[in-house]
Order: C-alpha cells, then sequence, then structure tokens
C-alpha cells in the first residue's frame, strides 16, 4: 500500500507533467501553515527560473489539471506561486479502509528483507544492572522490533561481559570467603557439584569487594589475573566455577529484563570467541594487515581524509593478551560465519564513538565483513537526576535498575489507587504494567544520543507526553468498543465512511501517517519517531473524542464508521506501542 503522502505526490506530479512541466516539480509536503491548508507544494517557485516565467502562471496551469482530482477537496495559487491543498474527505476515508483491511496497516514488505543483529551492549556477568544499563536494553529492544515490524529477520544478542579480569577477581575474592571449595583443587578429577556455592547476593558482595582490594594489593591483582590465565586456558575447577557465576548472573539478569521486557535471541558473551582469535589473528597477518609496533599487534585503520588522528586497533598486548577489540572483532567474525547479516547494530554509550569507529574500520579493511555489510553504532546520552548529572541513590550510590523499576511500580500503585478505588491485587497488576509504559516512553520518547532527567513523577502522569497518556487513550478506545458490544453492536462488516467532522478528518489523517513513521523510524534507527507519532495521534483522537459523538450517535451507519474507526485506531495505537515494548491494560 502506498504511502498516502506519495500518493498525493504522485497526483500533483502528474498535473506539473499534464500541464508540460517536469513531473518532479509536483513533490508535496505537509502545510507549514495548517490554519491556510493541509498540503502545500512549492514547485512552481523551483520551476519559474528553468521556465522563464512566472511561478504564479505555472501553479494556476498545475490548478487546471487538478480540476477533477478525487484526491483534492480544494486546490488555491497563491501568490507568488504556491499552491495550497487540502484533500478529499472521500479520499481519507478510502485510505482508511484500505488501512483497516490490510496487513500491517498497509505498511510495504522489503523487497530484499534484510538480516540483522543488534548487539546491546550487554552488562558484565557477576555485577548487578544499574541505571546505566536501561537505555541499551530499553534502546535495543525497540529497535529490534521496528526492523520486525517492517520485515526484516532480526536477532538480538546481549554480548555479555564474561570474560575479562572481573572473572578472574571474582574467583579470587571467593577463594577468599571459602579456600576450602574443591575448585581450586587443581588435582581434584571428580564431578563438581551441580548447585553454586554463592548467592547472586552474595556474588554481587564480592565482586566489588575483589576489585577494590586489587587496587590497593598488588599482590592480590596479580593473583586475580593468575585466575582469569587459568580460567581462559582451560583450568577445570575455574572453568567450572565459571559457568556457576554466568548461570546465577544470567538467572537475575533475565528476572530484570522480562519485568521489562526485553528478550534476547542470543545469550551469547566474549568467552564465546575465545576459541576463534588464534584464527582470526593469523588471517590478519597473513593478509598483511596487522603489524608488531611496539610489540603490541596492531592495524592501521587511518584513512586518507580523516581529519583528525585516527590511532591504530590494537589486536592484541605486548604480552600477547587480548583486548575488548579483539573479541568484538572475533564476535563480528563469529557473526558473519553464523549468521551470514547484513547489518550490524551496536549500542553503547555515546562516549564510545572512537573505540567503533576504529573496530568498524578493523573489519572492514581485514575483510572480516563483506564490503556491503552496513556496521552501525548508536550512542547513546546518559540516565540524570534533577541536578542534571548521572541518577544516583538518595545515599549517591549507584541505582541499581531493579530498585529505579520497583520505585516506577511503587509511585504508578500510589497515582492509581489515589485517583480511584479499585482490588488491590488488580490495582497492582494494572501499576506494574503502566510502570513498563512510563519508564520506556520516558526514556524513548527522547532522541537517543541526547541525555535525560529522569523524573519518576512526570513519567507515571496520566497527562502531558508520557506512556501512561498513551496507555490511558487506549483503554478509553477499548471501553468505548466493548460498551459498542455490550449494547448489542456487532463487529462484523464495519466501514470507515468520510468523516462528518473537522476532528473526525485530523484523526483519520494522523493515522494516514502511520506507514512513513514506521519506514522513516526503521532507515533513520529513531523510535522516538515513534513516541512523537503516537503522542500526536492519541491528541488527535482525544480531541475526536469529545468532539464526536460516537455511542450516543442516532445513525446506526454514522456509528457504525466510527466504531470502524476506533477499531483501527486502537490497532495502530496498540501496534506501535508493541514495537515500543510495552502493552496496554484492559482497564486503568
Amino acid at each position: 500500500m502506498q504511502k498516502f503522502l506519495d500518493i498525493i505526490s504522485e497526483e500533483v506530479k502528474q498535473a506539473f507533467e499534464a500541464a508540460g512541466y517536469d513531473k518532479e516539480l509536483g513533490k508535496v509536503t505537509a502545510s507549514n501553515r495548517p490554519d491556510l491548508c493541509e498540503f502545500q507544494c512549492n514547485g512552481a517557485m523551483a520551476g519559474a527560473k528553468q521556465y522563464k516565467c512566472a511561478p504564479i502562471a505555472i501553479a494556476n496551469a498545475v490548478v487546471e489539471k487538478l480540476a477533477e482530482s478525487k484526491v483534492f477537496s480544494a486546490v488555491n495559487a497563491v501568490m507568488p506561486g504556491f499552491l495550497n491543498m487540502n484533500v478529499s474527505e472521500e479520499f481519507v476515508a478510502e485510505y482508511m479502509r484500505g488501512m483497516a483491511e490490510a496487513d500491517k496497516f498497509g505498511l510495504e514488505k522489503p523487497k530484499q528483507p534484510k538480516k540483522i543483529i543488534v548487539d546491546y551492549g550487554g552488562p558484565n556477568v557477576a555485577k548487578p544492572l544499574h541505571v546505566g544499563h536501561l537505555r541499551s536494553a530499553v534502546i535495543g529492544e525497540s529497535i529490534k522490533r521496528i526492523c520486525r515490524y517492517v520485515g526484516h529477520d532480526v536477532l538480538g544478542d546481549v554480548h555479555l561481559g564474561d570474560w575479562g579480569l572481573q572473572m578472574g577477581l571474582v574467583i579470587t575474592g571467593l577463594q577468599e570467603r571459602q579456600p576450602d571449595l574443591v575448585y581450586y583443587d587443581e588435582n581434584y578429577e571428580g564431578e563438581y557439584p551441580k548447585e553454586p556455592p554463592f548467592t547472586i547476593a552474595e556474588l554481587e558482595e564480592i565482586y566489588p569487594a575483589a576489585s577494590a582490594k586489587s587496587k590497593e594489593d598488588p599482590i592480590y591483582k596479580a593473583k586475580a589475573m593468575d585466575a582469569t590465565f587459568k580460567l581462559q586456558n582451560g583450568v577445570r575447577g575455574y572453568r567450572a566455577l565459571w559457568r556457576h557465576i554466568i548461570n546465577v548472573s544470567i538467572a537475575d539478569m533475565k528476572q530484570i529484563y522480562n519485568t521489562l521486557n526485553v528478550e534476547f535471541d542470543l545469550w551469547k558473551g566474549e568467552s564465546d570467541v575465545h576459541d576463534l582469535i588464534p584464527e582470526m589473528v593469523k588471517l590478519m597477518k597473513d593478509g598483511g594487515y596487522a603489524y608488531i609496533s611496539d610489540g603490541a599487534l596492531v592495524v592501521d585503520v587511518k584513512e586518507e581524509n580523516d581529519t583528525k588522528e585516527m590511532p591504530p586497533c590494537m589486536i592484541l598486548k605486548s604480552d600477547g593478551a587480548a583486548l575488548y577489540n579483539t573479541t568484538d572483532l572475533a564476535t563480528i567474525m563469529e557473526r558473519m560465519n553464523l549468521y551470514q547479516p547484513d547489518e550490524l547494530i551496536y549500542l553503547t554509550d555515546k562516549r564510545q564513538e572512537l573505540y567503533f569507529e576504529q573496530v568498524f574500520r578493523c573489519a572492514k579493511k581485514t575483510k572480516l565483513v563483506k564490503e556491503d555489510t552496513k556496521l552501525y553504532w548508536l550512542g547513546f546520552g546518559t540516565v540524570n537526576g534533577s541536578n542534571g548529572k548521572p541518577y544516583k541513590t538518595r545515599d549517591g550510590g549507584v541505582m541499581r535498575l531493579e530498585n529505579l523499576i520497583k520505585e516506577t511500580k511503587e509511585e504508578m500503585y500510589r497515582k492509581i489507587v489515589d485517583n480511584r478505588e479499585m482490588d488491590e491485587t488488580d490495582a497492582r497488576e494494572i501499576a506494574n504494567t503502566v510502570a513498563v509504559s512510563a519508564l520506556k516512553y520516558g526514556d524513548l520518547s527522547n532522541q537517543a544520543s541526547k541525555d535525560y532527567i529522569f523524573d519518576v513523577d512526570r513519567f507515571t502522569s496520566f497527562e502531558g507526553d508520557t506512556g501512561p497518556y498513551i496507555l490511558y487513550t487506549i483503554v478509553r478506545i477499548k471501553s468505548i468498543l466493548n460498551k459498542y458490544k455490550d449494547q448489542g453492536g456487532s463487529m462484523e462488516g464495519l466501514s470507515i465512511e468520510a468523516p462528518g467532522n473537522a476532528s473526525t478528518k485530523e484523526l483519520m489523517m494522523q493515522l494516514a501517517g502511520f506507514n512513513a513513521m514506521m519506514q522513516s523510524a526503521y532507515e533513520e534507527i529513531a523510535p522516538h519517531k515513534v513516541c512523537a507519532f503516537i503522542y500526536d495521534l492519541a491528541n488527535a483522537f482525544n480531541h475526536f473524542y469529545h468532539e464526536t459523538k460516537i455511542l450516543g450517535e442516532k445513525d446506526e451507519a454514522k456509528k457504525a464508521s466510527l466504531i470502524a474507526l476506533l477499531t483501527l485506531t486502537k490497532g495502530v495505537l496498540e501496534a506501535a506501542i508493541d514495537v515500543l515494548g510495552f502493552s496496554a491494560p484492559d482497564k486503568m
């Protein structure tokens, strides 16, 4: 199904061509003066010089050719040569009927679906998720869902940090607490216990204590580095402990991510590519890309047109140890081998721009990816408190993500019970659902690269540009549709007819922009565009609701048309919030 604006533009382009002018002059845009008209075209102004005549003459000629158009109810030439247009009510209604009948409301399928992998820039195991992990999870999930919705094959990978020094620190910290554990006996040949020798709470205590001690005690740090070496070189007990750490950490992460409706197709980590590194290094050396510089193995990634210094990409340190660069490049190699993706999308905080520029250039130069493989990095801003600094707990510590979610749920519950009487179980369930919308919409409505202030009171408000406002609008529509059915109305065979008033037409015009918005949100990797669309659509619906009799409409045919329009509005809103990663309850 063609996009709404494309159909309008095509109509005007045909008129330009019929009048003897270049059809490309007929591009139409939404009006920047909606008080004067709905759409405008400035092509006559651009064509005046080309055809050596007054722009108003060109505009008048085009108006003549559009006199019989079924797309427009009014087309006017305005000095010095602008075209002002309003679309006909029947044309809008016909487009609504097409959306209601089509799969995904008429969104065109891609001619060549892509294979895409979204790398969420995942957390390190053995550490609690904190507020800094919110954005990668929320934005990554939405990007994955948007790409899928428009028709691409997408895999989401958490990409855990599970193989570096922090693992050696945890193993050493645990040994200090429980030195007699069988895992540390390198002569032991039996089976290791199936149950881990620690809880998630203990694990989260061990790492910060071991990390702090390693910074003060060089001998302790050397011991942790030795533990890391043993782990990475396959010492049985260390590998068995490591698996316990991974399993306990992932189980805890899954609970929190599930609360946010965040799902990963792949739970891979740096460890998965450890055995690939020697092969990758050999390829880089044999290809003449990697060389020794100050004892380290590096690849030059600078280009002739660089305007700033671009350091080489280090592959191995002088002692032969791998770095993040190494595992990220080996991960790209593994992904190309296993999945042959057309596109890789990475999410991290925006301070890592130079790092990813180096890694991507290195992957291209060393032919780890095909020439046409797209490597895209999205750097996001920080979640800040009211002081403009990264969000903290009241005592100044890093806010755990689990506690941030809990705080939002409690505030949402308080507002729900303050506003209406409700069974506590229902109130808690609704509060939990709406709190997820508050968190996710509060984040996603901001452009990803920008910092934003986390304001739990504003995010949980039922008024303004918030998740709860969007959900309240959907619940309002659900309520009307349920009442219609309770009154004996049938949902079968309903058809949207021409709008009867300005607010109905405005609602239809907002709905008509859905496909173009979804395509743009995908192409620009911009979930905030979905948020802007549904906020405008919710406003248009609520204006329509206050201006229009729906269930009170005496004309049954008109009422059926309005119910059909509400059904379409609900469907579009629900599709949009689904790609943002939240859902609406049945009541609020």
